[in-house]
């Protein structure tokens, strides 16, 4: 039997439904209550502790993943929507190195601060990197016709939705211009 959202429903039980995803590139198959969130899926039925439950209500970014390439808050979307779908988490943002050159970036530029954010920081600052190579522009951006040129307002605008309660926002800042070749 298909749900609406074209996972199967398990059989005798309405409230729960099958799920397969390819999370940091290995297919995985749940069985979640329908209301499981993608961040508790991952944290609770994955073992993957990177994304960060901060707020719980899509405020604070600490839970922010890649979906499809594009940024999201993963406690705001219900994982058995996400049928054959691709998720990146920060555990599968360095690939075969040890650490990804943002990863590295924000070390160099002391960003990590507590850390308890710099899951969700990387994630999102991966995902505005490569909507930036794309051409995407911001609310902020001078020229929407040329290529996006990545100014502190600029990256701050599109971190906008990631907060550091340690004010590490400068070394953020300063690690997401260095990966993108600004400074």
């Amino acid at each position: 039997m298909q749900n609406g959202s074209g996972s199967a429903t398990v059989a005798g039980d309405e409230r729960s439904s099958r799920v397969a995803f390819t999370v940091n590139g290995t297919r995985r198959e749940l069985t979640l209550d329908n209301r499981t969130t993608l961040l508790d899926a991952l944290r609770e039925h994955l073992d993957l502790i990177g994304a960060k439950k901060g707020c719980d209500h899509g405020q604070c970014g600490s839970c922010t993943v890649l979906l499809e390439g594009r940024r999201v808050k993963s406690c705001l979307i219900f994982a058995v929507t996400l049928d054959d779908c691709s998720i990146t988490t920060v555990e599968g943002l360095a690939g075969p190195d040890p650490l990804a050159p943002l990863q590295e970036a924000f070390i160099a530029h002391d960003a990590f601060q507590c850390g308890y954010c710099t899951p969700g920081q990387l994630c999102s600052a991966r995902g505005m990197l490569d909507e930036v190579a794309a051409g995407w522009p911001s609310a902020v951006t001078d020229d929407l016709t040329g290529a996006v040129r990545l100014t502190d307002a600029e990256v701050r605008e599109r971190m906008s939705g990631n907060l550091c309660r340690c004010g590490a926002y400068p070394h953020i800042v300063a690690a997401i211009r260095e990966t993108a070749g600004e400074r």
